[in-house]
């Protein structure tokens, strides 16, 4: 029979004993029964210490570990946790009881930490605690746990452990992507997670088939172009295959939009190609003939299945050099958002007759709606449809008129300058055109050629410095800084600093936020010119546009650029603080960092000035976008703030974090703002609803329906506020973008920041004082394609698997004209006479039609059955159920998928062709399986051309019209007739 123990006083009683073998007997059994009796055993706690200590007593780490598990329900962790170290092997890795996973636990986090602060100041590490965490990594090894492992390597910062569980592990290329998502999302500190990412390439490099995808990803974060170059130039000289993961690689890196990176690369090629075509020059026998057998082979391998077309490797090289110099993705997305624009042309006539001739602020959010929701189509239908409406916008308005064409015709490199020609400002003659509309045009050639700018910067800064106009100068620097983003140009810098200097508030505001784009990410020295410039003008308008371009100078910098956000956050003027908001936000951009997320919440409810304690909060948008569901929970207090700056603050950060995702938690929050009683919180939150709900349609969401139809109430609404209205406008605008084929992207599908989209939306959010500024959200913009491309980079046609209900992510549906003209017609006078004349004809009309059909009816019917029964089936008949929608949805390449519909994507087995990488969307090259069979060819240039000479033509021909208007879904009466 079990003897069941009420209490541990005869243990206890036991440990005073002078013999050891009684003493051992009663810590064997305070060891089992200490989580039932640690109340009582804590007393006699100095006893149990006394045998630890006492070196003769040959079971101290048996009394190490009671005195261990009494300190942990003490809740006493360091204690317990140096004691435990003292039991050595006897305290058990595999045991599962709480005590054990909370004390390795501990012993993990202290390892870590001193691991970490090591390299600031020194700590000795205890040995024991050493050998814990090394026995616990091995044993993690042993059991198979590899990702367990690899976490608590790269938590301890023990690279070689790293290295051991990868080299282990059976996929390497899965635990090497998963290290790759660890170090992005767990490090926070910027030099140990490019530690960890080299010690990935390493590992990658000595693989028999090595993930060029990935490690190019790698090394475009650990900014070495060489390598890159390296690499690009090994696949080119290999296989037909070779090349395409070549291409892809290219299509990837330019995704995440890093202009300086990709020149770097581009001119590694070029120094690698010449080298190649130098060492070919010798005609020595040998080499010759070693050559020869090269080209023979390169041949042979691109030749498939005895097929005539070659393809020469200077062909590749110049195909690769034209992806990564952006052109070969822009002209495509161009194509792409031409042929499958779907832009409601409708909406913004609503707007436009709903508007009062007077409110020149809605007249020019309908011009900046107009943009955005044809950024990047070409299509500027609307604007040549309303000449006369459009010439009412003077001044800065013509000078937002102008930008606006820079955002739709974005990304036509080729056709740019032609487009904006009539505008911009002449050389050598004087010209009598308008300074705001010459000004404008410039800051649209900028918009055109955003992040790749080559062909356009010398034009820019040719008009900088022809021009003492402040307003061209405004305009040329916004699109100098936009044209060479991040390139760090030493010479555009010094011209952009020239027109600072003049201390010009118009120009000199433009300058600052130029200087920030060009040294955007390169944390150079020269903020520090541009903070002591701040100190010492004047004009708050340039003190604004300074703070904003320092805050552009560190971004993606993190702790490096702790100094600086010290600096500009304790200055006194307010608007630097403003900034230092702003240098936060970027320079942890997409981090997640708890201490930049703590700093932000700190300044959001102390700041004494409201501009300050808006912008923290709206920074945390930033901070947050990689996580964006955690974004709502954080700021879900501040949106019921009393202050409303911190309130639009919480809509705007939801916006920017939780963009394109439609997520409910960010749409549920942004709900009750959109009602707000301050007009400016209904304005940021109508935005940022827009910005959420993008590329979301009402099968997806219901509430989409309902806000679209909120936003075209308070647009007709006479006694609605322009604010609130300037912010419908724009929402209409942001929902629609791109002709509905684009959503707003923060991060790349290889998860890296993509710099265009952040910056631009960082400088977006400046409209709050400078409505020109709202153009930058195009910046943003990432088409929702799925574009297949084969060797030659052109778009062959083959069908794919969409995985689900086609209504939920179909496009929006169009608006109707009787829906449109009965809810913003406005009620005119009419005579009574009239009215009832008009009312009595219409009953006769009807009438005498319903008497018609039913003798129709009549005559049809079959003579059998009798009246009642027939009319029963022919009830039956209407009622009888839809048929059910498809499951799925074959899509044809290139077709729209959208964010939430990317998981749904297959390809189809037996398909001709088989992707170089699975990717549900963007650029994919495709191996053609059925080489021999001819390819028919989709998206070729033709719409594209036409749409741009209607474009540059000043009165635009009647075909070109058509053209574009065949686009729209409303009906064509309507569209063509005035």
């Amino acid at each position: 029979m079990a003897v069941t123990v009420s209490s541990a006083s005869g243990l206890l009683a036991m440990l005073q004993e002078p013999a050891a073998e009684l003493k051992l007997h009663a810590l064997a059994n305070l060891n089992s029964l200490v989580h039932v009796f640690w109340p009582e055993i804590s007393t006699s706690v100095p006893a149990i210490e006394s045998l630890y200590e006492d070196e003769e007593f040959d079971q101290r780490q048996l009394a190490a570990l009671v005195v261990s598990k009494v300190f942990y329900y003490l809740g006493e962790l360091d204690d317990s946790l140096s004691y435990a170290l003292g039991a050595g092997p006897l305290f058990d890795l595999s045991d599962g009881s709480d005590y054990a996973q909370t004390i390795l636990a501990k012993a993990l986090d202290e390892y870590a930490s001193i691991r970490l602060k090591a390299t600031s100041e020194e700590r000795m590490m205890d040995p024991r605690l050493e050998a814990i965490v090394e026995r616990m990594l091995d044993k993690c090894i042993f059991d198979g746990k590899y990702q367990q492992a690899m976490g608590m390597s790269v938590e301890c910062k023990r690279l070689d452990k790293l290295e051991e569980a990868i080299s282990q592990c059976d996929n390497l290329n899965g635990a090497l992507s998963y290290c790759i998502n660890l170090s992005h999302q767990y490090v926070s500190h910027r030099e140990y997670r490019c530690e960890i990412l080299r010690c990935l390439v390493k590992i990658y490099q000595t693989l028999q088939n090595p993930d060029y995808l990935s490690i190019c990803q790698c090394l475009m974060f650990l900014d070495e172009p060489e390598t890159v170059g390296n690499i690009l130039g090994k696949l080119l000289s290999g296989s037909k295959d070779d090349a395409l993961l070549a291409f892809q690689i290219a299509f990837d890196l330019v995704e995440n939009e890093n202009q300086a990176f990709l020149l770097n690369v581009k001119n590694h090629l070029d120094t690698l190609s010449l080298q190649t075509s130098a060492q070919t020059l010798p005609s020595d026998q040998t080499s010759a003939t070693e050559l020869s057998g090269d080209a023979q082979m390169t041949d042979n391998v691109i030749t498939p299945n005895g097929n005539a077309h070659t393809v020469d490797p200077n062909d590749k090289l110049t195909k690769i050099k034209g992806i990564l110099s952006g052109e070969t993705s822009i002209q495509l997305t161009l194509q792409f958002l031409y042929s499958h624009n779907r832009s409601d042309l409708l909406i913004l006539k609503t707007i436009k007759q709903a508007l009062e001739m007077r409110n020149s602020v809605c007249h020019s959010a309908t011009i900046c709606s107009n943009a955005i929701m044809h950024a990047g189509t070409t299509v500027d239908t609307f604007l040549r449809e309303n000449l006369e409406w459009l010439s009412r916008a003077t001044n800065w308005a013509k000078f937002s008129a102008t930008a606006g064409l820079g955002v739709i015709h974005r990304g036509h490199l080729t056709q740019g300058r032609a487009l904006m020609a009539p505008y911009l400002p002449q050389s050598g003659a004087a010209s009598g055109g308008s300074p705001y509309s010459e000004g404008g045009a410039l800051y649209a050639l900028g918009l055109i050629h955003a992040n790749h700018g080559e062909g356009i910067k010398q034009f820019l800064r040719e008009s900088l410095r022809n021009t003492s106009s402040e307003v061209v100068q405004h305009g040329a620097c916004l699109g100098l800084g936009l044209a060479a983003l991040g390139t760090a140009d030493e010479e555009i810098f010094e011209d952009v600093k020239n027109i600072l200097y003049t201390d010009s508030a118009v120009a000199g505001e433009a300058a600052g936020i130029g200087m920030g784009l060009l040294m955007v990410g390169t944390a150079s020295e020269k903020a520090g010119e541009m903070l002591a410039y701040a100190h010492d003008t004047q004009h708050e308008k340039i003190i604004r546009g300074l703070s904003l371009g320092i805050a552009l100078t560190v971004y993606g910098r993190e702790e490096e650029a702790d100094t600086l956000i010290e600096q500009m956050t304790r200055d006194q003027d307010p608007i630097l603080r403003y900034g230092g908001m702003y240098a936060l936000a970027l320079a942890y951009r997409g981090t997640a960092n708890n201490k930049a997320i703590h700093q932000l919440l700190h300044f959001a409810v102390s700041d004494v000035s409201d501009d300050v304690r808006r912008t923290a909060v709206l920074a945390l948008g930033f901070v947050l976008y990689n996580e964006p569901e955690q974004t709502p929970r954080i700021v879900s207090l501040l949106s019921e703030s009393y202050n409303p700056h911190v309130r639009y603050g919480a809509a705007l950060a939801v916006g920017i974090s939780c963009a394109g995702t439609g997520l409910s938690d960010a749409i549920s929050l942004l709900e009750p703002l959109t009602s707000d009683v301050v007009d400016f919180v209904r304005q940021g939150a109508l935005i940022a609803m827009a910005m959420v709900m993008i590329q979301t349609n009402e099968s997806y969401d219901s509430r989409v329906g309902t806000f679209r139809r909120q936003l075209e109430k308070i647009i007709v609404d006479k006694h609605e506020d322009t604010m609130s209205k300037m912010g419908a406008i724009l929402a209409t605008g942001i929902l629609d973008a791109g002709g509905r084929n684009v959503t707003i992207r923060l991060q790349s599908r290889s998860k890296h920041d993509k710099l265009t989209a952040v910056v631009g939306l960082a400088v977006f959010t400046q409209f709050w004082y400078w409505y020109p500024l709202t153009y930058f959200i195009s910046l943003a913009f990432s088409p929702t394609a799925f574009i297949g491309l084969n060797s030659d980079l052109k778009v062959p046609k083959f069908e794919f698997l969409s995985n689900t209900k086609p209504s939920l992510f179909d496009y929006p549906k169009p608006t109707t004209q009787q829906t449109t003209t009965a809810s913003v017609k406005l009620p005119t006078a009419i005579l009574s006479t009239y009215a009832k004349a008009k009312s009595r004809a219409k009953k006769e009309a009807e009438s005498k039609a319903q008497a018609e059909s039913k003798a129709r009816e009549k005559a049809e019917a079959p003579p059998s059955e009798d009246a009642s029964t027939s009319m029963q089936v022919d009830g039956a008949a209407e009622k009888r159920a839809p048929e059910p929608e498809p499951t799925f949805q074959i899509l044809t390449n290139p077709a729209r998928v959208v964010p939430a519909q990317e998981k749904f994507i297959k390809f189809l087995e037996g398909g001709r062709y088989d992707p170089v990488k699975l990717a549900p969307s963007g650029f994919v090259l495709l191996r053609d399986l059925k080489p021999t069979e001819t390819e028919e060819l989709v998206l070729t240039d033709a719409p594209a051309t036409q749409t741009t000479n209607a474009a540059a033509a000043q009165q635009v021909s009647g075909a070109a019209a058509m053209a574009v208007d065949e686009e729209p879904p409303p009906p064509q009466p309507f569209e063509y007739t005035s």
